[in-house]
């Protein structure tokens, strides 16, 4: 058994820039230690180079302060931005120990929980963006069931396209193929789909 298959998170990822541009202004991130995992995507304001600059400097943020709280995250990313270009940002953390999740989202990027019967929630962001004055945001907690799937997407995936009967599959590799085939080419946005599944260990 290969260390992908110990992973008790199972993820997916599909990635394009918008129509006409070489550089996605999108950057994500994600890590599964021992006893947490966390998943973060960011879109830089605007698109192009200058848009992937300050995304990617968010999730190099990330990467360096791995075991902090959502809230802490989000927070200690705002300041490193202030004076660069803006993001909108989306951190999910999951406790293994403890099965809970938390997640928080700024500006137009989306989290949804599909569980394993099928019941769908979709969270709404709170407004606005990161790198310009501090502002009150919520941390949403939740409790994980075995075979949840988490579902983050940046804003070139379209309520319209979550509607679609292939996001209720059971195989994260399933819903990112078929979204690119279905809806993937020919778009006005950078767009990024993150599907992450909780397995058994």
């Amino acid at each position: 058994m290969s260390e992908l298959d110990k992973q008790r998170m199972k993820v997916s990822v599909y990635q394009s820039a918008k129509k006409g541009n070489y550089y996605c202004g999108d950057s994500y991130f994600y890590k599964e230690t021992e006893d947490e995992f966390i998943c973060a995507l960011a879109d830089g304001l605007g698109s192009g180079e200058f848009a992937k600059e300050s995304s990617q400097a968010v999730m190099d943020v990330i990467e360096e302060n791995l075991f902090a709280s959502v809230d802490e995250l989000i927070k200690i990313c705002n300041e490193r931005l202030m004076g660069k270009r803006g993001v909108v940002l989306g951190v999910l953390k999951v406790n293994f120990t403890t099965n809970a999740y938390s997640f928080s989202s700024i500006g137009n990027i989306g989290i949804m929980t599909i569980t394993d019967k099928q019941e769908k929630k979709r969270s709404i962001p709170n407004s606005g963006y990161l790198g310009s004055y501090k502002r009150p945001f919520k941390v949403f907690d939740g409790t994980m069931e075995l075979g949840m799937i988490f579902i983050m997407f940046s804003d070139g995936v379209k309520s319209m396209d979550l509607s679609a009967k292939y996001f209720l599959g059971k195989d994260v590799e399933r819903i990112t193929e078929t979204y690119a085939s279905m809806v993937g080419q020919n778009k006005d946005d950078d767009t990024t789909l993150i599907a992450m599944k909780f397995m058994e260990s």
